[in-house]
């Protein structure tokens, strides 16, 4: 839908008639032959169109370039505002430049300039050499677009009465909107952002603006952004208009309407509203042929206007069985990635069963076979083995061992969450997914009751964890140990040698060991058989003759001497 718009376009008495024609901008932007930052080595650099802001090449719009300035370029320069002072602007220019700087507010010490940078986000601090000093110039670009400024860059004013509109529109917006935020370095008490609403402390860096009827209204460093764009607001200048700061863009937008087609101010009587944009007469056109659309039929792709021979040409698909174009009056249809056109479609699928035309109808596919909705269900679909319920063409299934089910009654019999394409195990006819199956059905430990699932061992016919089969005494695990069992409690060596086992009188040590250890006893006294010696000589008396005095057990070599 379009229509075309008239406007009067008046501005209040505030200005002289006798308007200077302001002298040619003092900056120059290298566009042509810049790269694409969208479409990268696609685009072979920036071709300008004729009298679109699109690039010829690539089509993406102008300010998707890397387009620069040839030079250092301040707000006032790029908004092509007499300078009375070149001298302080030059020397502005130069102290930026040696703080490593493109730009530094005005009246701070260095300190404070260091202190007012770093508050910034990173990606937009104008430190030369980085993204931020080329963030910093695209945004003068962007935020002040060149045809707003100058006549020189404007090619659509037409007449007398359009240009001397444009003048007093540059005049109006400079003596009454446009300002530049004073930065203080020293707020004297706590003060509300205007923008997030946020605390900006005492002592702390602050943002003014003059055109202000509220003297307290202040914006952290950050915070300083077109009401509109969210961007940074470049240099801090800024444009008021209904208690708002804009950039210039969206301030003059606001004012008047923007072609969608030349990026130009629209300052004719006449302009055309269509897809929610503004358009010079005559400028909407089509995206590839630059055919008027003013009362001709158009198709969007990608939210571009295009006629419909450009259309065809260019984005209707070819279809798989005649191998010409599907137009756009034509119905395309699609079946396994290609495109037909209806009647072509028809001709070449049908059911096998019936023989009935599959065009705009749900069919299925069986064996390589296609069959419309009708004769599948009639003849080839399986109930779901859950529900009991057709499963349809177009249904997500899940098979397993010749039976079937839909997917969202694939579930676990047991808890009844859904499996889908996930683990599952099946038992007698029943589907349970891992973690029921082995609390259900799983080996079980003797000793906590817990599912074995790794590691496990077997005593007296009982499954048992590797750490549960310990000692009855302190716990510690047998597996893979010597144990001894006394009273049916399972005990380690060092248990049962601590409780049951003989003690030996010489070494005081129980007298253990695997499978029977050897031991004398005498008088109701036991020892190892190697702690069993002379107390005097220490020869060893086992299966020898011995002589015992008092609690000692001697040789009879030592008894005689």
């Amino acid at each position: 839908m379009f229509r075309k718009l008239r406007r009067v376009f008046s501005v209040r008495s505030v200005l002289s008639h006798n308007i200077k024609k302001r002298q040619n901008s003092a900056f120059e932007e290298v566009d042509k032959g810049q790269p694409c930052l969208s479409c990268g080595d696609k685009c072979l650099g920036f071709v300008p169109h004729k009298w679109r802001s699109t690039c010829a090449s690539c089509h993406c719009g102008r300010e998707d370039h890397d387009i620069i300035h040839d030079n250092l370029v301040t707000v006032f320069e790029r908004l092509n505002i007499p300078i009375e002072d070149h001298a302080q602007l030059q020397r502005t220019k130069e102290k930026a430049l040696a703080l490593g700087y493109s730009w530094v507010p005005q009246g701070l010490s260095v300190t404070k300039i260091e202190d007012f940078m770093n508050s910034l986000p990173n990606n937009q601090i104008p430190r030369l050499h980085t993204p931020g000093e080329k963030y910093r110039d695209r945004q003068l670009i962007i935020q002040i677009p060149k045809q707003d400024v100058s006549e020189e860059f404007c090619h659509f004013l037409g007449d007398a009465a359009t240009n001397e509109s444009f003048t007093q529109f540059l005049e109006l917006r400079d003596e009454t909107a446009f300002g530049i935020g004073k930065v203080k370095d020293y707020l004297p008490q706590d003060t509300e952002c205007f923008k997030c609403g946020g605390e900006i402390e005492a002592g702390e860096i602050g943002i003014f603006v003059d055109k202000m009827e509220e003297e307290a209204c202040c914006w952290h460093p950050f915070c300083f952004t077109c009401n509109t764009c969210e961007e940074l607001l470049v240099d801090t200048g800024y444009f008021f208009r209904d208690g708002q700061i804009h950039c210039e863009r969206h301030y003059a937008e606001s004012i008047m309407p923007r072609c969608a087609s030349c990026d130009e101010l629209i300052f004719t009587g006449e302009y055309v509203r269509a897809m929610d944009e503004n358009f010079h007469s005559g400028h909407f056109c089509c995206q590839q042929c630059d055919k008027a659309l003013s009362g001709q039929s158009y198709i969007l792709k990608e939210e571009k206007p295009f006629c419909v021979a450009c259309y065809d040409d260019n984005f209707a698909n070819e279809c798989a069985e005649c191998n010409q174009k599907i137009g756009h009056d034509s119905k395309d249809l699609i079946f396994k990635s290609k495109h037909y056109h209806e009647t072509c479609f028809e001709a070449r699928y049908t059911c096998s069963m019936c023989k009935a035309s599959l065009a705009d109808k749900a069919f299925g596919n069986w064996d390589g076979q296609l069959c419309c909705l009708q004769c599948y269900e009639k003849n080839l679909a399986k109930n779901c083995q859950a529900c009991g319920e057709l499963i349809k063409p177009g249904m997500k299934r899940l098979g397993f061992q010749g039976k079937e089910w839909h997917d969202k009654c694939f579930r676990c019999k047991v808890c009844d969450k859904h499996i889908g394409g996930g683990s599952f195990v099946p038992k007698e006819d029943n589907i349970y997914c891992s973690t029921c199956y082995e609390e259900t059905f799983g080996t079980k430990c003797a000793g906590c009751g817990k599912i074995i699932s790794t590691g496990g061992l077997q005593y007296k016919n009982e499954p048992w964890h590797r750490e549960c089969f310990g000692c009855a005494e302190c716990g510690k695990s047998l597996y893979n140990t010597r144990f001894t069992v006394r009273d049916d409690k399972r005990l380690c060596a060092d248990c049962f040698g601590e409780r049951y086992a003989r003690k030996c009188s010489e070494c005081k040590q129980p007298i253990v060991g695997q499978g029977g250890t050897k031991y004398v006893c005498f008088e109701q006294r036991n020892w190892h058989n190697k702690c069993f010696n002379c107390k005097k000589c220490q020869v060893s008396l086992v299966n020898e003759c011995f002589v015992t005095e008092g609690e000692e057990i001697i040789c009879p070599n030592c008894a005689q001497g």
